[in-house]
């Protein structure tokens, strides 16, 4: 769109993008929140002087403000401590249905009709690139994955219609056997890619694979004899929130089987985490500190029975301060060596996650490429606006009054920013909720539930929780900072806007571009072409000429670029075994 920064006329309608019932009956006011003097509770009252808590009318259209203090204790339990299916399976491996239980995994009936605003016609030409020793043959449906049909009822209660090209290819790779390393773009479907194949190949077999534990129904923590959990699957995660969005989709895909999903991450009460492992463990989702805790803990948890291990966004786990830890849960298990399946998973992947993930990789693993390495999705319309930096939160405000009411996130790069942006929309009638860094964890957990459940539909986060959001129907995210390449670049841009346009939905990306962020806007240009997006004319200076304009060249690139040779050998090897040509490269594959 062009350098000025009023977007009404590109604004989607509601039509277009859905507003996802935020003018919904309005929820009642907590009155302990944001205060009078506008500093989130933090001046101190007069003592002969009453604070007045004022909640501001609503924005219109939005729902009213639902104050929430952060200086206080935040309500409700851990979301560890949620519910999951439990059963003794005295009548076999497969269990009854439980409506309430169903309701809460996977939304009521009605609900799980409405699939407004999806479109995989975009999805489905992405092209994947096969580049390790072994080639895997797609499945073009769910029903051709040979699925246990309890497992084929999970995906259709999780409304999956038709697989994305990353589950297309590792869901049969996983069934096969096979170690897998894969990138692929944020909000492509990487979770159920790996999930539904391995809670498939373990359902049905819990009695003969899992170790003794209580009945589920009948144990009474400190009185009972508690298990040691020893999980068949860990699935390590870079941060909590992430963590925690992988454990209810375990929940979902576990339904009705004996398999029972954990979750442990730092910041969250370690006795309680421990009592849900004395439950029994068999899906372990973990941050990576709080496994190597637990794993110091040999009465508490033990790897001897582990089957699978999945790293998701594994780029991650380059910083210095984990890669120490990652190296141990790669090799710290007591299990006999060859029998667990290493995979690794993200939407960018660095040179040096790779080496590391291939010294554990079997010969005959399974590499694959679902578009370019940190790219985005055309699904996802993407603005780029010119603002100046005392114009910021006025430019925000207005943006948001011009387009319709629905789920929002918006990321800036500093705690104190966000905490300002949360004071400041919240006065203006914006029903927002901030999160960051420096928020308990409970606080932080009951701040995403008020985003998940449209209590306080407009979510500002610092980029702790670019990763970690995997919220339904978020269709606008909104960059008041745009991210510095000191700090993420162009790959943490990716992966804030891949929180809306997800598994085929649309969305839109809003970026307030300024003059500080000169150093991002050549990458920030080349990404805007690769997706076919409006080039604004403070922008247009930067885009490539010639040769370098058809074929766009991305720094990300010249990680892949020293593995080419070896590309080659893996294929010339391929085609030699099997007497084809030109067999890494499939479009679609469907």
């Amino acid at each position: 769109m062009s350098g000025d920064w009023d977007t009404a006329a590109a604004a989607p309608t509601a039509d277009t993008w859905g507003t996802d019932g935020m003018a919904a009956a309005l929820p009642e006011v907590n009155e302990t929140t944001h205060d009078a003097n506008g500093e989130n509770g933090n001046a101190a009252p007069a003592e002969t002087q009453p604070v007045v808590q004022v909640v501001p009318d609503a924005l219109e259209g939005w729902v009213r403000p639902t104050a929430y203090d952060y200086t206080g204790e935040a309500p409700r339990e851990w979301e560890g401590n949620a519910a999951v299916y439990e059963w003794d399976g005295e009548e076999g491996e497969i269990g009854p249905e439980f409506p309430e239980l169903e309701i809460q995994l996977f939304g009521k009936q009605d609900e799980r009709m409405q699939s407004h605003g999806i479109d995989f016609t975009k999805i489905i030409e992405i092209e994947v690139a096969q580049e390790g020793p072994t080639r895997i043959s797609p499945i073009r449906k769910f029903e051709d994955a040979g699925l246990h049909p309890a497992m084929l009822a999970n995906v259709k209660l999780c409304r999956y219609s038709i697989p994305t090209p990353i589950q297309s290819y590792c869901i049969p790779a996983i069934k096969s056997g096979y170690d897998v390393i894969a990138i692929a773009q944020t909000g492509s479907g990487k979770t159920g890619a790996y999930l539904i194949p391995i809670i498939d190949k373990l359902m049905g077999k819990a009695k003969k694979l899992c170790a003794t534990r209580p009945n589920p129904t009948t144990y009474r923590a400190g009185i009972d004899t508690p298990a040691r959990a020893e999980p068949l699957v860990v699935i390590v995660a870079p941060n909590r929130e992430l963590a925690i969005q992988i454990f209810n989709e375990a929940r979902k895909f576990c339904y009705r089987s004996m398999l029972r999903p954990c979750v442990i991450y730092g910041g969250g009460p370690v006795r309680e985490q421990i009592d849900q492992l004395q439950k029994g463990c068999d899906i372990l989702i973990a941050s990576p500190g709080r496994l190597i805790d637990f794993m110091d803990r040999p009465s508490t948890l033990t790897l001897r029975r582990l089957r699978y291990l999945v790293v998701d966004e594994a780029d991650e786990m380059l910083h210095d301060d984990w890669s120490e830890e990652l190296t141990k849960i790669l090799s710290g298990g007591e299990q006999e060596e060859g029998n667990v399946k290493y995979m690794f998973f993200s939407a960018t992947f660095p040179k040096p996650i790779r080496d590391l993930a291939k010294t554990h990789l079997a010969e005959t693993h399974v590499r694959l490429r679902v578009g370019r390495a940190g790219s985005t999705t055309s699904n996802i319309k993407q603005n780029v606006i010119m603002v100046d930096v005392p114009m910021k939160k006025k430019c925000l405000f207005d943006l948001m009054k011009s387009l319709p009411p629905t789920r929002t996130i918006i990321f800036v790069n500093s705690k104190r920013v966000a905490d300002e942006l949360d004071d400041f929309l919240f006065h203006q009638g914006v029903p927002c909720v901030s999160i960051h860094a420096d928020r308990t964890q409970k606080e932080r957990e009951a701040a995403m539930r008020a985003f998940r459940r449209g209590d306080s539909p407009v979510l500002i986060a610092t980029g702790v929780s670019s990763r970690g959001i995997d919220v339904r129907n978020v269709m606008h995210v909104i960059n008041y900072d745009l991210p510095s390449m000191d700090h993420g670049g162009i790959e943490e841009y990716t992966h804030r806007i891949g929180r809306t346009g997800r598994i085929g939905h649309r969305g839109l990306a809003s970026s307030f571009y300024t003059e500080r962020d000169e150093p991002i806007a050549s990458v920030l240009t080349r990404t805007l072409m690769e997706t076919n997006q409006d080039i604004p004319d403070f922008l247009e200076s930067y885009q490539p000429e010639g040769e370098a304009r058809n074929k766009l060249k991305f720094e990300a690139d010249s990680d892949f670029e020293d593995e080419a040779d070896d590309a080659q050998d893996d294929n010339a090897q391929y085609e030699a075994q099997n007497g084809v040509q030109g067999a890494d490269e499939v479009s679609g594959g469907w």
